[in-house]
């Protein structure tokens, strides 16, 4: 860990008087030249450096969504006594890094970053605007502002400038929409405010076109290259807490990782007997389809995802079956995917040599790290989770126009609507089987089981097992997302919405009680298998799946839903 800074032990010292200052002065005169340019309710908004929680409240009783960030534990204390309210979550976290508050994998429509600008050191601006630039949503606007004149003596103060934030936009494509000048609110004769608003626009700028360039325009000898593509965007969609974030800010993921989604992804093509080469049939001709890989015709498709364990001869198919597709990532796609005009490589490959699996091989971090590691660029990766409903359609479009003209030059005709479901991709069933068999059998035990939503008790007649997110909007049947319900609030009340925030707080403790009694308390049985699911699925702060806590899970679930409501605009449920 970093030294705490100067300026955060200050306000450390002194929460109580720092906070009364803040609170002295209200929202709309602090902000009052940028008001017609905050976005309309509901919205995600980051306040980094909250201080008090006086500007993150104001959003919250708005109706927005609010993430707080505040390094000083003095001053998260100050602010949760004064604005406790379920609309903001607070994190422990600071600029340049912003390392946890990354981890949440949130985009937000507005980034404020009020009073904290002189506190950054200036050879870390770069990276802490580079940090902040990457968590906007398309069109989404950060506000900076700065405090110019004489520093205070007690905290720790650097120079700052408005043409220094102004270059960092420009180079990561954001365009300044408003200068505002302003004396300091607390009369301090010395002081002044200058305060600069940035947009993202919503166009071909940065990753995007790149994205474009590979999926439209460049050479293909195979489908390769839109393989891995899409492999990188299901990874960035479904499994982004096995994504380990680098010092330069890209991320690398499991090689494994990639090589399973491979698998996943190919495997309904090679065994349709869908040509990904001009000339390959039945999979003759692909490096990575050899013994191994047809040893795995009996195994479904969604059921290679983190989580599951395979033993005997599977296990052993499977291990091996990676290592192939691991190697034809490295090889192929990763090697001939440049950047335009260049021969640089967009993704940097690593592959280590392949280990025996044992009697079992389980699809968790260690064992996928284990084949070697997969670089994405940062700007990339973010493109990839939060532009894929974009980016998806038109590789698969070309995918599909890929395999069509293979066809051709093979005498056969592929119908668009035969290749468009072989490239459909299998999410888990809608099975909650193995929940309500545990429910039963802790009931037959004694053990009293009461609705998470309402805390009725539940008898087997009234007992259904409801998925926390609704499978229609987000098909997983991980344990975490399976909870003892009542019917009538399962299939009539709730069905196919979304919980709220509040909701969600009522029932912390009932979910805890069901999670503890079902699955972590069977240690040999369930537990791995529970918290390897929810490290996969859910924005854990945990580094590892083993280290993580039902808290975290909790914590992980809260904000996948805040992400479920930002990308779907579902429906929501208040009990």
């Amino acid at each position: 860990m970093p030294p705490t800074p100067p300026a955060v032990d200050a306000y450390d010292a002194d929460a109580r008087r720092y906070a009364d200052l803040y609170e002295s002065l209200a929202f709309e005169d602090v902000h009052q030249p940028i008001l017609d340019l905050l976005p309309q309710a509901p919205a995600r908004i980051l306040d980094v450096g909250a201080g008090s929680g006086r500007d993150a409240a104001w959003f919250a009783y708005r109706g927005h969504e609010v993430v707080a960030v505040e390094p000083s534990d003095g001053m998260r204390r100050e602010a949760r006594e004064r604005h406790d309210l379920p609309g903001i979550r607070w994190v422990d976290d600071a600029l340049p890094a912003l390392t946890q508050t990354h981890r949440l994998g949130l985009q937000y429509d507005l980034v404020l970053a009020s009073a904290v600008w002189m506190h950054v050191r200036p050879e870390d601006r770069k990276r802490a605007f580079r940090k902040l630039a990457t968590l906007l949503a398309p069109s989404g606007r950060i506000v900076i502002s700065l405090r110019l004149g004489t520093p205070d003596a007690e905290r720790t103060m650097h120079p700052v400038s408005r043409a220094e934030v102004e270059q960092f936009g420009r180079e990561l494509g954001l365009r300044v929409l408003r200068i505002a000048a302003g004396a300091d609110r607390l009369a301090r004769p010395d002081v002044r405010w200058e305060t600069v608003v940035l947009e993202y626009p919503d166009d071909e700028t940065g990753a995007l076109p790149l994205l474009r360039h590979i999926v439209l325009r460049d050479d293909k000898a195979s489908t390769y290259k839109l393989a891995l593509l899409r492999v990188a965007a299901r990874i960035a969609d479904s499994a982004p807490g096995m994504a380990r974030e680098d010092a330069d800010g890209s991320v690398s993921l499991p090689l494994g990782l990639v090589a399973l989604f491979w698998i996943r992804s190919m495997k309904p093509l090679v065994e349709g007997d869908y040509p990904q080469t001009p000339t390959n049939r039945a999979g003759k001709g692909l490096g990575f389809v050899k013994d191994a890989f047809r040893a795995l015709r009996g195994v479904a498709p969604f059921d290679l995802r983190a989580g599951m364990r395979f033993t005997g001869a599977t296990a052993e198919a499977l291990c091996r079956a990676l290592s192939d597709a691991a190697a034809t990532v490295c090889t192929m796609p990763a090697n001939f995917i440049t950047y335009p005009g260049r021969s640089e490589r967009v993704f940097l490959a690593k592959r280590n040599a392949l280990r025996k699996t044992g009697d079992a091989f389980e699809l968790n971090e260690i064992g996928l790290r284990a084949f070697g590691d997969f670089v994405v660029p940062a700007g990339v990766w973010h493109t990839l989770k939060r532009l894929n409903v974009w980016i998806e359609p038109v590789l698969l479009g070309e995918w599909i126009a890929l395999m069509q003209q293979y066809g051709r030059a093979q005498g056969r005709q592929l119908a668009h609507a035969e290749l468009a479901r072989a490239l459909t991709w299998l999410d888990p069933e809608r099975d909650t089987r193995l929940a309500r068999e545990r429910a039963l059998e802790l009931m037959g035990a004694g053990r009293e089981l009461r609705c998470v939503w309402t805390g009725r008790a539940l008898t087997g007649r009234t007992l259904d097992i409801d998925h926390c997110f609704p499978f229609s909007a987000w098909p997983c049947s991980d344990l975490w997302n399976l909870l003892p319900s009542s019917r009538t609030v399962n299939q009539h009340s709730k069905r196919d919405k979304l919980v709220t925030p509040a909701q969600l707080d009522d029932a912390h403790e009932s979910m805890l009680g069901w999670w503890t009694n079902a699955w972590t308390e069977a240690t040999q049985v369930w537990r791995p298998r529970f918290f390897e699911e929810a490290w996969s699925s859910l924005p854990l702060s945990a580094g590892r799946a083993d280290a993580a806590t039902l808290e975290d899970v909790f914590e992980g679930v809260q904000l996948r839903r805040a992400l479920l409501r930002q990308d779907q605009r579902l429906p929501e449920w208040g009990g």
